[in-house]
């Protein structure tokens, strides 16, 4: 077992090693442009997965205002959603796996205080705006945080739950000690 998770950061602790490739010449059957490209996944921060869905809740958010169809902006929120499932790293499903509603939130909070820009009661047309938009989206909202929790956790979120467990009750420190 290696002290780093796949897709996680290094151990400080280790020496850092870098996997080197021989040159070989070139031949009938090889390229010459270089090494081959990596076979590793791409993999985002719970930082990155959430800015990602609060961009495409947003654009979502005003294609929904020009053509009036609030299907398209619940279905834009389950798709964005389960990709950045997919593709978060495995130390931060703890964090991706709550966030999709304050994604969201955020994401059309923003959409309304765009589209009720120049006009009168500003505060009063975003709250409206708001609240219509949470309401039309609601089922959407409820299926991609669902299916969010459903794919983290069969990549690994109570192995994230626990660790998270350990660090807060003291346990990983008692280990590291022994």
């Amino acid at each position: 077992m290696t002290p780093r998770d796949a897709d996680g950061p290094r151990d400080p602790n280790q020496p850092h090693r870098l996997a080197r490739r021989q040159r070989r010449p070139a031949g009938p059957g090889s390229s010459a442009r270089g090494p081959a490209p990596s076979t590793a996944p791409l993999r985002l921060t719970a930082r990155g997965a959430i800015l990602i869905i609060v961009m495409v809740g947003f654009a979502a958010a005003l294609a929904d205002s020009m053509v009036a169809l609030p299907m398209l902006n619940g279905i834009a929120f389950v798709a964005v959603c389960t990709l950045a499932a997919f593709f978060v790293r495995s130390t931060d499903l703890l964090t991706l796996s709550v966030s999709p509603p304050l994604a969201y939130f955020a994401s059309a909070l923003l959409a309304e205080g765009v589209l009720t820009l120049g006009s009168d009661g500003f505060a009063r047309g975003v709250a409206i705006g708001l609240a219509t938009r949470l309401a039309d989206v609601a089922p959407w909202l409820f299926a991609g945080t669902a299916l969010v929790l459903v794919i983290t956790l069969f990549r690994g979120l109570p192995r994230n739950v626990r660790a998270l467990s350990d660090e807060l009750s003291g346990r990983a420190q008692r280990r590291a000690q022994k």
